[in-house]
């Protein structure tokens, strides 16, 4: 057995997520700074695409200076990505003037092109704020764990029953329900979710912004399908990222309650579009996601 197939058995905990974020600067071959990091372990053959999301902010963020603050991601899933093999972060810096630096962000694996992803960085400045209102959300404590739902269930013995209830660095608590093996509650295009990592992470901001850039590929997809009425157990059910793109607004501790508001724009053509919002326990606008995926059915 290898130590990536041993490391499922793991109590839940944050580990899988700060592994991922583990970059090693290397010799760029292409652009101005290079970086490599190993994708972590899903029970599937592609890597979960949230690495390469985390990743690419921290080759990007290790370029800039301590007085910015990433504030927005536009990024394109090129190529799956193999897990277990190393995958190396070109870092292009575009520009850097008084409020604004800009970075270029290409993923290789095996030389080629998997991912890529321009990520913007601002010295915070002060101006009129305005955010929408978070959603009535029931209480965390109040809601079942994944891996309670799982295992009540007597489905936890799986390789994806077992990464879903603890494998992925971070407690989710959907709102209908989950949408792993059935669909919970109506079957409409939004729901929304509490995120919080399983343990404590490091309290620098960039590493709690990196959490939310983790985790926030996990479940975009899902209300596109809640509304055609398709779990990810669904016989056939290929999906994949295409592209994404995330701003940042304020920052906030991933290791607290979050919600996670999400909903679908539309599905077609084999395509799904979906927003999402953070917010923190306390109402505030923390950060937006936009995300196409490929959702193919038999």
């Amino acid at each position: 057995m290898s130590s990536i197939e041993i490391e499922r058995a793991n109590e839940p905990n944050a580990k899988r997520f700060l592994a991922a974020i583990e970059l090693s600067e290397s010799e760029a071959r292409v652009y101005d700074r290079a970086f490599e990091v190993i994708p972590q372990y899903v029970p599937w053959p592609k890597a979960y695409g949230g690495d390469s999301v985390a990743q690419a902010a921290a080759a990007a963020l290790a370029t800039v200076g301590e007085d910015r603050e990433l504030h927005s991601m536009h990024s394109s899933f090129l190529r799956p990505v193999e897990v277990g093999e190393p995958v190396r972060y070109e870092v292009e810096l575009l520009r850097d003037g008084r409020g604004y630096s800009t970075r270029h962000v290409r993923g290789y694996q095996q030389e080629k092109v998997v991912f890529l992803t321009t990520a913007s960085f601002q010295v915070p400045e002060n101006g009129p704020e305005y955010a929408p209102t978070m959603p009535d959300a029931p209480d965390p404590d109040s809601l079942p764990s994944s891996a309670e739902y799982i295992d009540g269930r007597g489905l936890g013995d799986s390789a994806a029953g077992d990464y879903w209830a603890r494998g992925r660095s971070f407690d989710m608590r959907h709102i209908p329900g989950p949408v792993y093996f059935e669909i919970e509650g109506e079957q409409r295009p939004h729901q929304a979710i509490w995120v919080r990592s399983f343990s404590e992470l490091p309290a620098d901001r960039r590493t709690q912004q990196l959490a939310l850039t983790y985790v926030c590929d996990y479940t975009i997809l899902e209300p596109s399908l809640r509304a055609i009425g398709a779990p990810w157990s669904t016989e056939g059910l290929v999906t994949a990222s295409l592209d994404h793109s995330m701003w940042f607004h304020r920052p906030a501790r991933a290791d607290e309650w979050v919600l996670y508001a999400q909903e679908s724009a539309g599905v077609q053509g084999g395509r799904a579009l979906n927003t999402g919002r953070f917010f923190s326990r306390s109402g505030e606008l923390i950060a937006t996601v936009a995300q196409e995926g490929m959702i193919r059915l038999p």
